[in-house]
């Protein structure tokens, strides 16, 4: 997702209301608490997302003041409305399931709108190489510390692979803020964290599998894997020639708002034939995504998505937020887990931003610019903790390292910014 997108989503409601109006929000807000505490059913339902507006809204504003991205505050909202704290947002509840399910779908959609595959050739192999380094060594180093700690195999794979993403619309955000975004430093990083989701999004699918059954053996990991791949690869081979008439067509009745909701619907039909082809629903709409974006009728779609995910994206947020159990993360075997996964999320990315030895330009910002974890790690603990592959003090750690590592991040690259980048490496040096 673009940082524009994803930094102003928190502030939007703010942003359009003087005080007084927020003011009177967070008194109905207060009111919505109360009732939502006391209510059921339908009611109970309507109430608890009236205060998840709310909150999430007002909470990931007072984020993006103090040089946060929105998440951050979305996610404490959570928190504070969920079973530690307040009781008010249960994230088992079907209704709040389904709301959080859409709202991730959306967001994986509109990440696939923005990425590019082709210009991940502009970047070349310096890209590849902090990809595939920024996955191999999170993975392989978290997993066999977690099986250290005595967690077990399943476990141990969804914490390794949490530990593997990259939040490309933080980094791309705080970049564009220093203005270095459209420099070489700035595209190998865009270039390696959308390399890093697909990896990542095929890893999740094949633990998706394993937690729903699948033998953890070669031949059930390499099934998963290849129904995955071979999903996202039919989908943009199939998609790139038959979406382009489709839309071309519709484009003619000059009409944004149904070229937003085909675009939608092609999301939602292609997630679900991933999921009926035994790979996870967010790789569908990944796929969709892809396609799409070189569709001329993008930036249509792409502002349907965006009105939608207003509403579905802070509540998948916010869902997340609320299965966190304060008591068991504040256990000490959770917070020791989080603080080795912590150390190995911050020192693998590092390590994998001097993994291209030829690139001359600032390998260091590249590094931490590949640290923070954001939506894309969240996705990875939920899908843990709703498939029953790891208990809540085990998906408490997972948080923390996402919560750790999104927060430092902006800071460090600002730090890194203002001693100074080496001077720009010639084209032929990114490749």
């Amino acid at each position: 997702m673009t940082p524009v997108a994803r930094g102003a989503r928190g502030s939007a409601w703010t942003a359009r209301h003087p005080l007084p109006v927020r003011v009177a929000g967070v008194g109905l807000l207060a009111l919505a608490l109360g009732a939502a505490a006391n209510g059921h059913g339908a009611q109970a339902f309507l109430l608890a997302l009236l205060a998840t507006i709310f909150a999430t809204s007002v909470l990931g504003h007072l984020a993006t003041r103090v040089g946060q991205p929105a998440v951050l505050g979305e996610l404490v909202a959570g928190v504070v409305l969920g079973r530690s704290v307040l009781g008010v947002l249960d994230p088992a509840d079907p209704a709040v399931a389904a709301f959080a399910e859409l709202g991730v779908l959306i967001l994986l959609f509109e990440i696939g709108l923005h990425t590019d595959l082709r210009a991940l050739r502009a970047v070349g192999a310096a890209a590849s190489a902090v990809a595939l380094a920024g996955v191999v060594l999170p993975f392989a180093a978290g997993f066999f510390a977690l099986h250290a700690f005595g967690l077990a195999t399943l476990p141990a794979l969804v914490g390794a692979a949490a530990l593997t993403a990259t939040s490309v619309g933080i980094s791309a955000r705080v970049l564009g803020d220093l203005g270095l975004l459209e420099q070489p430093d700035g595209q190998v990083v865009l270039g390696a964290a959308v390399l890093d989701d697909v990896v990542g999004l095929i890893i999740l699918s094949v633990i998706a599998g394993l937690a729903s059954g699948t033998a953890l053996s070669a031949g059930g990991v390499a099934k998963v894997a290849g129904v995955a791949i071979g999903f996202v690869a039919a989908a943009v081979l199939i998609g790139s020639r038959a979406l382009p008439p489709l839309f071309g067509a519709v484009g003619k009745l000059e009409s944004a708002s149904l070229l937003g909701l085909i675009g939608l619907a092609v999301a939602f039909l292609l997630a679900w034939l991933a999921d009926y082809a035994g790979s996870a629903m967010i790789i569908g709409a990944f796929a969709a995504g892809v396609v799409l974006h070189p569709t001329p009728e993008r930036e249509h779609i792409e502002a349907k998505a965006n009105s939608l995910g207003q509403l579905f994206i802070p509540v998948f947020f916010a869902s997340v937020g609320a299965a966190v159990d304060l008591q068991a993360l504040l256990d000490p075997r959770s917070l020791a887990v989080g603080g080795v996964l912590v150390v190995i999320g911050v020192a693998g990315k590092v390590a994998a931003g001097i993994a291209p030895w030829w690139y001359r330009g600032n390998k260091l910002l590249i590094g931490v610019a590949m640290v923070p974890r954001g939506e894309v790690g969240l996705i990875f603990a939920q899908m843990g903790l709703a498939a029953g592959a790891i208990d809540a003090g085990e998906f408490g750690a997972v948080m923390l390292m996402v919560l750790a590592t999104t927060f430092i991040t902006p800071p460090a690259l600002s730090a890194l910014a203002r001693r100074g980048a080496p001077h720009d490496p010639p084209p032929e040096a990114v490749r």
